[in-house]
Parts: C-alpha cells; structure tokens; sequence
C-alpha cells in the first residue's frame, strides 16, 4: 500500500470518527426534546439498512437511551449522558467499519451527514433570544446557548 493510500485512509477513518462523534451527540441532545422523533425515526431507517426487523431494533434501543437519559436523577445526568454518547457513537463506527467497502462507506457517512444537518436545531446566531419584551413585576429571564446560560434576575434583567 502506498503512502498516499495510506494517508487517505487515515483521513476517512478521522472523518468517520468525527461524524460518528457528531452522531452519538445528536442522540443524547435530541433525547426529551421537539427534535427527538425525527431523529430517532431517521437515525433508525439509517442503522436499519432496508431490514425492517434491524430498523425496529434500533428504534428499540433508542427509546431505552432516551427513557435513561430523561430518567437519570440530577446527580447521575453527566455519566449517563456520557456513556450514552459513548454508546451510539460506538454503534455508528462499527456500522459503518462493518459495510463492505469504501462507496458503501463513503454513502452511508453521506446519508448521516445529511441526517445530522437535517435534524439538528436551527442555527444559534440569535436563537433562543428574547428582545422587545416588556416586563413588570419581579423578573425572572433565563437565555441560554446549548451549555452555556446567562441567569440575571431583577429590574435590570
């Protein structure tokens, strides 16, 4: 094999590393919210490769990731989203390790790709901000951007 060959192959390795990462975390953020069905149903089909009986199992062991994580007590949050994030990109490396070759390979991680892009929440340049508002009383406003909030409380806020 020549080094060329060689190098190009680390990349897609790399590639399908990072995209399956972006996959397991897609999971455990969409878990509990809007986004989850459509995921969930689409991450399913793609695992399920045209076997029905496959598609039904994912959709099976998706429903248990997402019953964990929304069960999961304050204290255990952190871990079980961990592991679960572990998990699912786990199981979309070894799919797409296990196709039969590198066109098989490289449509699959394209149909993922476009999955992700697909399902994920919209753009957070200005999502989630409030503005215009008026309010009386004790104020209470929360903003935040994925893991990161700003809580401010009184007039000011």
């Amino acid at each position: 094999m020549s080094r060329a060959t060689r190098w190009g192959n680390r990349m897609l390795a790399e590639a399908m590393t990072v995209l399956a990462a972006a996959g397991g975390s897609a999971v455990v953020q969409a878990a509990g919210t809007d986004a989850w069905e459509g995921l969930r149903s689409r991450l399913a089909h793609w695992f399920g490769r045209g076997d029905a009986a496959r598609e039904r199992g994912e959709l099976e062991r998706l429903e248990r990731s997402a019953a964990e994580l929304e069960s999961a007590d304050t204290g255990a949050a952190d871990r079980v989203r961990t592991r679960q994030e572990a998990v699912w990109t786990t199981r979309i490396e070894s799919l797409l390790e296990d196709l039969d070759d590198d066109e098989q390979r490289a449509r699959a991680a394209d149909q993922l790709r476009q999955l992700l892009e697909e399902t994920a929440p919209a753009s957070s340049d200005g999502a989630g901000l409030v503005a215009g508002n008026t309010f009386n009383g004790p104020t209470a406003f929360q903003a935040g951007n994925h893991n990161r909030q700003d809580v401010r409380f009184g007039p000011q806020a």
